[in-house]
């Protein structure tokens, strides 16, 4: 286990929600413009606390999106003061809670507080963990040409290249065509 079960889960919501973004998703297409598409993806990861299904929390949610897409791209050093702004224009205050069937685990903002901040709590509470074990190098940014997906490699050796099996084989595939075209 290299993160915290909570810190794990923010951080696969994280991918999910980055790659609703029309150069990362499956569909190539804004995968994040409807309310109700906001409710589905917050419905398979669980989250608990205030929604308030309407545009102003989509519209905000959607800019969070954006802030954690850079946030993830950035090197350890620079990542620590991306996170610190997160934490701080929240005014976050961890503490421990039990809920929902989930062991003790940390939030940071109240459930009434607005669902895009929690979400930038929740990943910068997450990213404190993968800064804190020197683990930067696992927020990834898919290696296929045409495809801007990230991921978090969970893997053993931390080898993976891809986010997806669909962009390993096609970059395989391009890569097998191109050696059969030499020879």
């Amino acid at each position: 286990m290299l993160f915290a079960p909570d810190a794990e889960e923010a951080l696969e919501f994280v991918v999910a929600l980055v790659n609703t973004e029309a150069d990362a998703s499956r569909s190539g297409a804004d995968e994040l413009v409807t309310v109700d598409q906001l409710t589905d993806l917050l419905a398979r990861y669980g989250y608990s606390g205030r929604i308030d299904r309407d545009q102003a929390e989509l519209a905000a949610v959607r800019e969070a999106r954006g802030q954690l897409r850079r946030a993830w791209t950035l090197g350890r050093d620079d990542a620590v003061e991306a996170v610190n702004r997160m934490l701080r224009e929240a005014r976050a205050l961890p503490y421990l809670t039990r809920h929902d069937g989930s062991d003790w685990h940390l939030h940071a903002t109240e459930p009434d507080a607005p669902l895009a901040e929690r979400i930038r709590v929740e990943a910068a509470l997450a990213l404190v963990d993968v800064i804190r074990t020197k683990e930067t190098g696992r927020l990834r940014v898919c290696g296929a040409d045409d495809c801007t997906g990230v991921f978090l490699d969970l893997s053993r050796n931390g080898s993976k290249r891809f986010c997806s099996v669909r962009c390993g084989n096609r970059m395989n595939m391009i890569a097998f065509r191109a050696r059969r075209a030499e020879s």
